[in-house]
């Protein structure tokens, strides 16, 4: 007995060792540099944000609802408020709304850098106008921040580009490298007339981009326990999406007579039985690159889990699986988002339907998905079709190239004191259809995030603050310079 507590003291030795020595060792990836002065930024900025806020680009479920006239007056936009940009890049436009705007390098050798954005932004359904604080299509000015649909969600990206780009070309800017200004009109829809014909624009010139950069991300403040400095968020990859609907069709009749089960409690229980039987948790290569950039800011014991993930993963499952972000981020996830069935309170209805939208890890698939769905529900009554739309998720950008050296490098030199850190963008981005041109993809919006305004995009009141937008053209301006170099 007494070698066996031995024994188990020498181990229970060696493994505190090594975790003590696996913590102390986890050092810190925060780069050093230097911040570059803080250029002045015009005040008709946060006017043209206002203005192109007010152009109402609503990308609608039903085509017939599309408003050719709100993006024909972008177009125009464009043209009269950056007349050095209109004039000076090749601008070309794809199904008459996205645009291609090249700026050429003087050394062809070197690949290109994209910088995206979508026009487009979601309705504001009529029953929620009354409930926001400003007209969400007027562009108000006020409190410091600029009010409206696309504040964040894109126009940011887009005016904040061309902003930054105006002012680097009344400079007289030059690349060497060629930089692409890239904006599709219908992001918000999956891209399909859009980002796709860009992407297949791009291939026919022969376009193999260095990197990309889009939306994603932005600057988190109190959203990572553990961490109360501002973190950067840089988005390496993103879930991929599939819904898939499913029908049973069986007898109905009236409902004083009913069956023992209907169309209804066939599908219901399905829907359960999927919600019962969730996907594996998983740490995914970008929240591995998390936990390595974001574990050695946090106090001790966090620091300690995630610089021995082999021995506390259930731990950080466990932590992350408490919140719906949290949760997000380690496993495929499951949401029915439609039911339909029934026309009349006293009839059994023959048919029921229902949307069961899935966001997927990285090294899933959406095939993957299918054979869980079919598995779990395991009725052969009930047909499983896929929706109008999928994306497969793509694999994660890495680290170590040009395009998150640059990114990084540029936060540090607009935003000093924050932190650093890759992630997985939860949401579905236009730039996984890019990845047929470009191997290195990421995902940053230069503005604050917080518990008050995570909910505004896509929601009420959206809105950015005046400080945040001007900073936002800071980045853009440091980026575009810092990119159109050599390596």
């Amino acid at each position: 007995m007494k070698k066996i507590l031995l024994f188990i003291l020498l181990v229970a030795i060696v493994l505190a060792s090594v975790v003590l020595y696996n913590t102390f060792t986890f050092k810190s990836k925060q780069i050093q540099v230097e911040p570059v002065a803080k250029i002045d930024i015009p005040a008709t900025a946060k006017d043209h944000m206002s203005q192109a806020i007010q152009i109402p680009t609503i990308s609608n479920a039903n085509p017939a609802d599309f408003d050719s006239t709100a993006f024909d007056n972008f177009k125009k936009f464009v043209k009269d408020t950056y007349p050095l940009t209109d004039s000076l890049l090749d601008i070309h436009y794809i199904n008459e709304y996205s645009m291609v705007m090249k700026l050429a390098g003087s050394n062809a050798t070197l690949k290109p850098v994209i910088f995206m954005g979508h026009l487009d932004v979601v309705p504001v359904p009529q029953e929620n106008r009354s409930k926001w604080s400003a007209d969400p299509f007027g562009g108000e000015i006020k409190d410091g921040q600029i009010w409206g649909r696309g504040a964040i969600d894109d126009k940011i990206s887009v005016i904040g580009n061309m902003e930054a780009l105006e002012l680097l070309l009344i400079e007289g800017f030059s690349p060497e490298r060629t930089i692409y200004f890239c904006y599709g009109h219908d992001e918000e829809l999956g891209g399909v007339n859009g980002a796709i014909p860009i992407v297949n624009y791009l291939k026919e010139k022969g376009v193999e981009a260095e990197y990309v950069v889009d939306e994603g991300f932005a600057i988190t403040k109190g959203m990572i326990p553990g961490i109360e400095k501002e973190v950067a968020l840089i988005g390496t990859a993103e879930k991929g999406f599939v819904t898939y609907n499913l029908t049973i069709d069986i007898a109905g009749g009236h409902s004083s007579m009913p069956a023992p089960e209907s169309a209804i409690d066939i599908l219901s229980r399905a829907i359960v039985k999927l919600k019962d039987n969730l996907f594996p948790v998983e740490l995914s290569q970008p929240v591995k690159d998390f936990m390595t950039y974001a574990g050695p800011e946090m106090p001790f014991v966090q620091k300690m889990a995630f610089a021995n993930p082999w021995l506390f993963e259930s731990m950080i499952m466990s932590t992350y699986s408490k919140t719906p972000s949290g949760n997000a981020l380690i496993r495929t996830t499951t949401a029915p988002t439609i039911i339909n069935a029934g026309v009349k309170d006293n009839v059994i209805p023959y048919q029921a339907k229902a949307s069961v939208n899935f966001r997927i890890l990285p090294g899933s698939s959406i095939e993957e998905v299918r054979n869980h769905v079919v598995e779990v529900i395991d009725d052969e009554r009930i047909k499983v079709e896929i929706g109008d739309f999928a994306s497969e998720p793509p694999r994660a950008s890495p680290t170590d190239a040009f395009g998150y050296i640059s990114l990084e490098k540029t936060i540090k030199e607009i935003f000093p004191e924050v932190l650093i850190t890759p992630n997985l963008v939860i949401g579905a981005t236009d730039s996984r259809h890019y990845y047929e041109i470009c191997d290195n993809i990421y995902r940053f919006t230069p503005f604050h995030l917080n518990s008050e305004n995570i909910s505004t995009f896509h929601g009420i009141d959206e809105r950015i603050p005046v400080a945040d937008f001007e900073d936002a053209v800071r980045f853009y301006y440091q980026l575009i310079k810092n990119s159109g170099r050599a390596l």
